[in-house]
Formats: C-alpha cells, sequence, structure tokens
C-alpha cells in the first residue's frame, strides 16, 4: 500500500545518464521509468521535475555570463524531459511535458490547474526548464512545483543514499542521519539542496526524502513509506 498519494520526484541530469557522464542512457532512463510505471500502478499520482546536468554545467567554468548558462541548463532540462516522456509512454504511462519557458511545439505551458488536472486522471507530468528564471536551481524549481501541486512529499533521487554530515566518499565515518530538520540542513551546510530550496521547503512545511537513485527499486520503496534514506522535516 502507498503511503502517499501525490509525490514529486526530482531527479539530476546525471541520474539519466547511467554509467557515462553525458547524455540520455537508454537503459538507465528505462529502469526509472520501469519503476514510475509501477508507483503509478499503485494509485499514485506522480510529478518529476528533471535537472540537466548530463548536457550542460556551463556555471563551472565560469567562462559565460551566468543568465545565458542558466537559459541553456534549462533547454538541457527539456531534453532530459522528452526522453523520459518517450519512455514512460513507451509503457502504456500518458505523460504530459509543462515547461516554464515557452516552446508549443513540444510542451505545454506551466498551468497550475492543468497540472493538477492531468495528475488526476492518472498522467505522468514532468516539469523541465526549471523555474523558467536564472539563478534558482532545478533544486528550488522541484519545492517551488511541489508546493503549487500540492504534493505530498519530494522524493530527492540523489547519487547518494542518504543525508550524511560530510562527505561518504571522502570520509569513511561519516554520520548517516535517518531523519533531519531543515534548519539543521541550512545551519550546518549538508548539501542536500541549494540553501534557497532548503528555506523554502522549510517555510511551506514540504517534507523531503533523500535516497538513492542508483537503485531505481527506492522509488517504489520510497512510495511505500518503507525506512530508505534520510527525511528531511
Amino acid at each position: 500500500m502507498p503511503k502517499y498519494k501525490r509525490v514529486l520526484l526530482k531527479l539530476s541530469g546525471e541520474a539519466l545518464a547511467g554509467e557515462n557522464s553525458f547524455g540520455v542512457d537508454v537503459k538507465t532512463v528505462g529502469a526509472i521509468c520501469d519503476k514510475v510505471k509501477e508507483v503509478v500502478e499503485m494509485g499514485v499520482e506522480v510529478a518529476i521535475v528533471v535537472g540537466g546536468g548530463n548536457f550542460w554545467r556551463g556555471r563551472n567554468g565560469h567562462q559565460m555570463e551566468r543568465t545565458t548558462a542558466d537559459y541553456m541548463g534549462m533547454l538541457a532540462t527539456a531534453m532530459n524531459g522528452l526522453a523520459l516522456q518517450d519512455a514512460l509512454e513507451a509503457r502504456g504511462i500518458y505523460t504530459r511535458v509543462q515547461t516554464a519557458i515557452e516552446m508549443r511545439e513540444i510542451a505545454e505551458p506551466f498551468i497550475q490547474r492543468k497540472a493538477e488536472k492531468h495528475l488526476k486522471k492518472g498522467r505522468v507530468v514532468i516539469f523541465v526548464c526549471g523555474t523558467g528564471h536564472p539563478y534558482f536551481t532545478t533544486d528550488t524549481a522541484a519545492v517551488l512545483r511541489a508546493t503549487e501541486i500540492k504534493a505530498d512529499i519530494i522524493l530527492l533521487g540523489k547519487a547518494v543514499d542518504a543525508v550524511y554530515d560530510s562527505d561518504p566518499k571522502i570520509n569513511p565515518n561519516a554520520k548517516k542521519y535517518e531523519e533531519v530538520s531543515y534548519m539543521e540542513v541550512l545551519e550546518k551546510d549538508l548539501k542536500v539542496m541549494d540553501s534557497t530550496a532548503t528555506a523554502m521547503c522549510r517555510d511551506n512545511n514540504m517534507p523531503l526524502l533523500v535516497f538513492g537513485i542508483a537503485d531505481p527499486e527506492n522509488i517504489v520503496r520510497a512510495v511505500k513509506g518503507e525506512k530508505i534514506g534520510t527525511i528531511v522535516k
């Protein structure tokens, strides 16, 4: 039995690249979409916000004007959204891509009531192009969209399997949190999401579950309320 009625799944662009560092790995996307299908067939309403880091991380080099780099990143998320849509619809799951930047030929504009209508009809809604504004990350977009569609929780699929007090790849003695508050995340700079997104979650009482996306089965476990990852609230 699912614990949640409506969830927002946040996927990084890198999660779609699989073992590659660039582009979309069809097998990896398929494995994720198999589990999204399973969740939808349990009667859960699913929205997805996807990042674009598998195509574009232009700010890292500081070679480009920030606004231009951010808009290029938004376009990268649109490519990932279309890849997810294609994989889900190949599995018989009706899907809509909604974009914060108008591109009428390939996606609907984001309209909150329309998104909710799609969700109630059992369609997966994929939100792309972040908030539509530079200087905001797709983490912030995930919190914004989750709040707008009144999601029960944000499921944050990451490369690490939980929240730790330091980087577990560097520090083998890093402490894993089973539960942590947003205030603690901000005060200790735990790098769950950027500070804007974290503060927005706190201000809107939006719970967040951080889990490892390397095993897509964790999506199903998270929706069922099994003890995985870290709950932030």
